[in-house]
Formats: C-alpha cells, sequence, structure tokens
C-alpha cells in the first residue's frame, strides 16, 4: 500500500514518469547482472567442487571455447551496438510491422549463419580441438584420452551457441521494447542449469553432464524470453532478405564488433594453448582464476559501464560532447574508486578467498596454490579493463568502433607475445600476466585517444584515481599484517582472514576515503541518508 504522503502527491508529468521509468529499468538490468554473477560465482564453486583441477575439466575449458567463439563472434556482434539502435528508429518511424521484418530477417540469417558454422564445427572438431590445446593431458596416452573427450564435449556443446543465437536475438528485441525481466532472468537460468549439471548430472555421467547442463542453460536462457515476444505481438516472418536496406545497415555495424568480439576471445585461446603445454589441471586453475578476479570487474566496471552508455548515446545524439565527457568522467571515477581496492584486496588475499571459494571435493591445495598465484596476477589487470569498459562506450556513443578494436587486436598481439616468452619459464604466471601487461597497454592507448579525440579535462581523473591507489595501498598493508600469520594456516584460519581481512579492508579504505574527503563515499551516504528519510 502506499504511505499517506505518496497518495497526496502530485500525479507526476511526462519527465518524471520517463525517469522512473529510466530509474525502474536500470534497477531491473542491475538485479539480473548481479544476480547472474553470484550465480556464476556458485557455478564455478560447483564445478571446482565435482572436478577439481582434473584432466577431464581441462578438457572441458578447452571444448568450451569452441561454441562460446561462435556464439560470441557472430550473435554477441548482432546485439547492442548494432540491431538494437536500428530496430528501435525503425519502430518509432516506418511502424511495427516494419521493424518486425528487419527483426525477422536478422533473427532467421544469424541463426543460419551460427547454424552453419555449428556444423562446420561439429566436422571439424578433431582437427580444432588439438588446435587449441596441443598439449592437453601429461602424456601421449592421456593426451589422446582428453582430446578425445574434448571433441566429444565440443559436439554436445555445440548445441548451445545455436539456442543462444535466437535467444540473444530475442533479448535485443526486448530490450529495444525497453522490457527487461525476462531478459534479465535468463542468464541466472543458465547459471541455475550448470550448477544442476555439475550437482547431479556429473554423478551418473562424468563431464559429459556438465556439457548437457550448458545446452540445458542454453535452452532455459531461449524458453524464458519467447513469452515476452507473444507480449510484444511479434509478427515473424520466414525471410532471407539480406539486401534489405536496413539488414544491411545491421551488417555493416556489426563489422568492427566481429573483429573487437574475437579479439577478445583470443585472449583466453592464447591462455589455453599455452597452459595445455603445462601441467594437467593448469588451464581449469586458470579458468577458475580469472572467473574470481573479474568479480569486480563485473560487479562495478561491467555493470556500471553498460548501464550508463544509453545516457552517453543520448548525448553524442545531441552534439552535447561536453555533457558526454562530464558522463564519463563521473562514472570513471566511481568505477575507479569501487575497483582499485577490490583488485588490491583481492590480490592481498587470494590465498585465503581461493582457499576458502574453491577447496572443497575434488579440489586439492596444490592447484588452490597455483590458482591464487594466477588470482594475484589477473587483479592487476582489472584496473585497466574496467577503464577499458567505460572509454571503449565513450568511442561506441560516438560512432567510432573502429578505435577500440584496432587496440583490441594489438593487445592481443602484445599477450601473444608476452605469452610466449614467458609460459615455459615463469608457466601459469606468465601467462596471468601477460593478460594483464596487455590490458595496460591497450587502456593507456584508449585512455590518450580519447582525450585527445574529445579534449576531457584529465588532472581531476588522474589525481582522484591516484588518492585511490594511495588508500588502496594503506589497506593493502594492514591486510599483509592482518594476514600474515595465517599463511599457512588451516582452513578455519584461512576462512577467519578471509571474511575478517575483507571487513576490515573495506573499513580501512572507507575510512581513509573520508579522511581524504573524497566525494563519491559522500555522495553514497547522501543516497542512503536521503531513501532512509523518504521511508521514515
Amino acid at each position: 500500500m502506499r504511505s499517506m504522503a505518496e497518495a497526496a502527491a502530485p500525479a507526476p508529468g511526462p519527465a518524471a514518469s520517463r525517469a522512473n521509468a529510466l530509474t525502474i529499468a536500470a534497477a531491473i538490468v542491475a538485479f539480473g547482472f548481479i544476480g547472474s554473477r553470484l550465480l556464476g560465482v556458485v557455478r564455478t564453486l560447483a564445478i571446482a567442487n565435482a572436478f577439481g583441477s582434473s584432466g577431464d575439466i581441462d578438457a572441458y575449458w578447452v571444448a568450451f571455447r569452441v561454441p562460446d567463439l561462435i556464439f560470441q563472434v557472430l550473435a554477441g556482434a548482432t546485439l547492442g551496438s548494432a540491431f538494437i539502435p536500428v530496430f528501435a528508429r525503425l519502430y518509432r518511424q516506418d511502424g511495427e510491422a516494419r521493424a518486425w521484418q528487419l527483426a525477422s530477417t536478422v533473427l532467421n540469417l544469424v541463426t543460419a549463419a551460427t547454424a552453419v558454422l555449428c556444423v562446420v564445427a561439429f566436422v571439424f572438431a578433431p582437427v580444432l580441438v588439438p588446435l587449441l590445446a596441443p598439449g592437453l593431458g601429461d602424456d601421449v596416452g592421456r593426451e589422446q584420452e582428453l582430446t578425445d573427450e574434448a571433441v566429444k564435449l565440443t559436439r554436445i556443446m555445440l548445441l548451445s551457441p545455436l539456442l543462444f543465437a535466437v535467444s540473444g536475438m530475442i533479448t535485443g528485441m526486448l530490450n529495444a521494447r525497453q522490457r527487461f525481466l525476462l531478459p534479465a532472468l535468463a542468464p541466472m537460468l543458465y547459471n541455475i542449469a550448470i550448477i544442476f549439471g555439475a550437482v547431479v548430472l556429473s554423478k551418473p555421467w562424468g563431464v559429459e553432464g556438465l556439457a548437457v547442463g550448458v545446452v540445458a542453460g542454453a535452452g532455459l536462457h531461449l524458453a524464458v524470453q519467447v513469452p515476452g515476444l507473444f507480449q510484444e505481438r511479434m509478427r515473424y516472418t520466414f525471410r532471407f532478405e539480406w539486401h534489405d536496406r536496413a539488414a544491411r545497415e545491421v551488417g555493416r555495424l556489426m563489422g568492427p564488433r566481429v573483429i573487437g568480439l574475437a579479439a577478445a576471445q583470443f585472449n583466453f585461446v592464447i591462455t589455453t594453448y599455452f597452459a595445455s603445454k603445462l601441467a594437467e589441471g593448469v588451464i581449469a586453475d586458470l579458468t577458475y582464476a580469472w572467473l574470481l578476479a573479474g568479480l569486480p570487474l563485473a560487479l562495478f566496471g561491467m555493470a556500471l559501464s553498460t548501464a550508463v552508455f544509453p545516457r552517453l548515446a543520448e548525448h553524442a545524439a545531441d552534439d552535447d560532447l561536453a555533457q558526454l565527457t562530464a558522463t564519463i568522467t563521473r562514472v570513471l571515477r566511481v568505477i575507479m574508486f569501487l575497483t582499485i581496492p577490490s583488485a588490491i584486496g583481492l590480490a592481498m588475499l587470494r590465498e585465503p578467498v581461493t582457499t576458502v571459494l574453491l577447496q572443497h571435493g575434488e579440489f586439492d591445495r596444490a592447484h588452490t596454490i597455483i590458482t591464487a598465484q594466477a588470482v594475484g596476477w589477473y587483479c592487476l589487470g582489472i584496473v585497466p579493463q574496467a577503464g577499458i569498459e567505460i572509454h571503449s562506450r565513450g568511442f561506441y556513443a560516438l560512432g567510432d568502433t573502429r578505435t577500440p578494436v584496432v587496440l583490441s587486436v594489438m593487445a592481443v598481439v602484445l599477450n601473444l607475445a608476452v605469452s610466449a616468452v614467458l609460459w615455459e619459464r615463469y608457466e601459469h604466471q606468465g601467462l596471468a600476466f601477460a593478460v594483464s601487461a596487455a590490458s595496460w597497454l591497450e587502456w593507456a592507448l584508449l585512455y590518450r585517444i580519447y582525450v585527445r579525440r574529445t579534449g576531457a579535462a584529465t588532472a581531476g581523473e588522474l589525481r582522484a584515481m591516484a588518492v585511490y591507489a594511495l588508500c588502496g595501498a594503506v589497506m593493502a598493508m594492514v591486510l599483509a599484517v592482518a594476514w600474515g600469520g595465517f599463511a599457512t594456516g588451516s582452513w578455519a584460519a584461512q576462512a577467519v582472514v578471509a571474511v575478517g581481512g575483507g571487513v576490515a579492508g573495506a573499513l580501512v579504505y572507507a575510512a581513509l576515503a573520508l579522511w581524504a574527503r573524497l566525494p563519491e563515499l559522500a555522495e553514497a551516504w547522501e543516497r542512503v541518508g536521503a531513501r532512509l528519510a523518504r521511508r521514515g
């Protein structure tokens, strides 16, 4: 029920209604994003508990790369910067019928192209898998066994990109129509299905049960969104009009995104390639490490950058460069205020956090140490990757998809070169370092070009980030003291450090932020106080 104050308030005008709708939409997107990421952590724990860092799970992660590459490069490139703007414009200017014609055409073309790639990958899986992981397994007999297992898993999971191609297009259609709830639920169901595969299906079927969970999750990702199309009264037609002007515009916009997404995926391919030449289980250890280290990036860098992108696009459409740069500056500062201490704290607590989260079931102490070491080096690159998220969207809003893509390709080349030099001597740590080093180069160049392109003032940003880093360094000293006595302690001692150290680090950082009068923390307190006042 509404309060008396709410009932007595005047009806909101169009501007207020639009602001409320945007707030609700942002809240739904944030709910889906955070929920999916937290379930992703549970998924990682379930997989580690069931399979540890065995050769079988190495085979699974190798097999996962091929379907994921197909989806990300083809269907993933269609969304956001390609399909949604064109579909939304047609809906407004030319009516529903014309917009649904475009949706049907793009859906059919993307699905058909994905199906062709899946068939090709199915046939050539025995060739692709050895190319991705030439050293899978510790010895010749084991290598052939795991390679055959990876081929089988690849073929099972190749159904998932086909389902995701359809589901991803539906996500784009619903988002373009300002419907966010079902697309927000879809990735949660996907993660739940994989968790079910790890916990339940793995018992009778082994790692193949996990692959079945991936396919089932892709099916749920699609099924939960279909009702949204009925609500929108989609007029589906079986058409392949690739010569349609709007469809060709979507294809033109896809081009740079295809290259950019391919470059991002090839970073994983490079790591997998060299890790396969190391001991059995290293592929899995590096994958676990990336999933853990990437959590602050997902929660802060990706979430905030995704949420603000529509506003950046509006500023660019209005030719309001000053507002665009001001918005990027404000969001960048918030992202860095949260990401820098998170990355430092996770790097300092890497071993207790890895122990508490992963060292269960089949995941043993030796692989905990390897994973924790990789987490530390991956954390080195979380800050620049968070910066890349917001600055690349600034370029996208300005209609420049080429610059971020070129720099992304350069980063892949550097990652390949550094990995080739370091993998044999420094093993998994060298591979994790290579990814982080490439990320710093990419962000440094992207930031420099952004400043030259927009004329944005950087003195305040750089000074603020330096203060965040200084506060984070003091926090790290506190964590080092708190953790020192428990470095080789029992699981319970490590749990105390992980939880207590995390809380202590957050409190120290917050106190330092208050002492330094950082506006980000003050604004957060003001918002909390305002909400409590409204509820009161």
